[in-house]
């Protein structure tokens, strides 16, 4: 029984390297690995200045602050004939039939 172990224990110290071997079979088929340096292009978003007197499109006359609320953003109350409209984070008082500005205000 002795000789039994003392084999089966030599044979587990000697197998226990070959078990653990790495496999060298697949090293053979690995892709080329290719370099390459990766540009990014910047987009620069360029705000629109607007003056009295120029004219909004249609599209941009679409953004009208609702005629209560012009408080909430402490700006004047326009006329009868006005409306204000915020594009590009400003608040623009336009002539509502024309569609030009009367008045100008800054985000708070």
């Amino acid at each position: 029984m002795k000789k039994f172990v003392t084999i089966l224990l030599a044979a587990t110290v000697l197998a226990a390297p070959m078990a653990q071997a790495q496999s060298r079979h697949d090293d053979r088929h690995r892709g080329v690995t290719v370099e390459r340096q990766v540009t990014t292009k910047k987009v620069i978003v360029k705000k629109h200045r607007w003056d009295r007197g120029q004219r909004l499109s249609a599209g941009e006359r679409r953004h009208v602050i609702d005629r209560r609320d012009y408080r909430r953003y402490r700006l004047a109350e326009p006329r009868r004939d006005q409306r204000w409209v915020r594009v590009d984070n400003q608040f623009l008082l336009i002539n509502a039939v024309s569609g030009l500005i009367v008045g100008l205000a800054a985000a708070r």
